[in-house]
């Protein structure tokens, strides 16, 4: 456990897409940043549900792959040098705020490792929250030894017998992907209908993935890592695959953990704010896919906009003689 205490301007919880370009405006403010995310690794769900994905809807990249967006956005926030506390998970909030003399306060945020961060202003952009993937009933005890719930590289797959349990866009993603570098790629449906994009579907039902529903994975076999899997259809009838991997996609319970005690107005598992992306607790300000409004947007775009926002609302917390509105980056120091 650690005791050691990080002190900040501006602290971002969540390191997803919306964090990542809120560290860098605040170095274009020219804030000391910390960012804390439960995830090992920068980039969010990006990270670590779709990397190879192609994004589309971002401005200025007629289409990018997950894991290139994440990697120009880490370049671009690391002009701010900005503290990352990855693996970590936020666990209590104290304000320190008096409207009689603002820029005297401050936040103190406790995480789960013993570290402290003391900031001047918390800006919450931690999507859903943190995300946890739903076991595979028949996968006790191998996580690790062939059972994976993520596929952050499609190349390390080369040649395996891939199993990919799940109808949604990420097993249908994973699929699409896999079945250019692996062996063979196995899908398993307990249905007949599939929950994933339909373009996706179709690409896949076109190739040679082997598609089974009506069916689940209930059982995995080898000697210390995945060898088989054994497939029981509704009617009974049991099949064995060669498998070294599967890939247990039936996705993902989402909890807001500690947040949910710091007093934020909630709703639901969304945090409201308004239009200067504040909640009702000083000093706390939230952007992206956790935030509530009326006629809300959750998309990456609408993400980069609302941190910014709600940064340049907060410089006026930081400092009550700065300004909204900060320049434009593009007129230089």
């Amino acid at each position: 456990m650690s005791d050691s205490v990080v002190e900040a301007d501006l602290l971002i919880v969540g390191a997803g897409p919306a964090g990542l370009y809120g560290a860098y405006y605040a170095g274009f403010r020219g804030w000391s940043v910390a960012v804390v995310d439960s995830l090992p690794e920068l980039g969010g769900q990006v990270s670590a549900l779709y990397p190879e994905k192609a994004i589309l809807d971002v401005a200025g990249f007629p289409t990018v792959k997950g894991r290139e967006l994440v990697e120009q956005l880490v370049e671009q926030a690391g002009s701010a040098n900005p503290t990352y506390l990855l693996d970590r998970t936020a666990t209590g909030l104290t304000i320190d705020h008096d409207d009689a003399d603002p820029a005297a306060g401050g936040v103190t945020m406790e995480l789960d490792d013993g570290t402290t961060v003391r900031a001047k202003v918390v800006v919450i952009t931690a999507g859903i929250g943190k995300f946890t993937p739903r076991p595979l009933p028949a996968g006790d005890g191998w996580e690790g030894r062939g059972l994976v719930f993520f596929i952050p590289s499609f190349a390390e797959y080369a040649g395996r017998d891939v199993v990919i349990v799940g109808g949604g866009d990420s097993a249908f993603d994973w699929a699409e992907g896999l079945r250019h570098v692996a062996g063979s790629v196995t899908l398993v449906h307990r249905r007949d209908r599939f929950r994933a994009h339909q373009a996706t579907v179709d690409s896949v039902l076109a190739s040679d993935v082997e598609i089974i529903t009506n069916a689940q994975v209930s059982g995995l076999v080898g000697d210390g890592v995945v060898e088989h899997v054994e497939i029981t259809t509704q009617g009974g009838e049991v099949t064995t695959l060669p498998a070294q991997t599967v890939v247990a996609a039936l996705g993902f319970v989402a909890d807001l953990g500690a947040m949910q005690e710091w007093g934020l107005d909630l709703d639901h598992r969304h945090i409201r704010v308004d239009t200067a992306m504040r909640t009702n607790l000083p000093r706390v300000f939230a952007a992206g896919d956790i935030t509530e409004y009326e006629g809300k947007v959750r998309l990456i775009a609408v993400g980069f906009g609302e941190v910014a926002t709600a940064i340049n609302n907060a410089a006026v917390v930081i400092d009550p003689e700065a300004h909204v509105f900060p320049g434009h980056s593009s007129e230089g120091s």
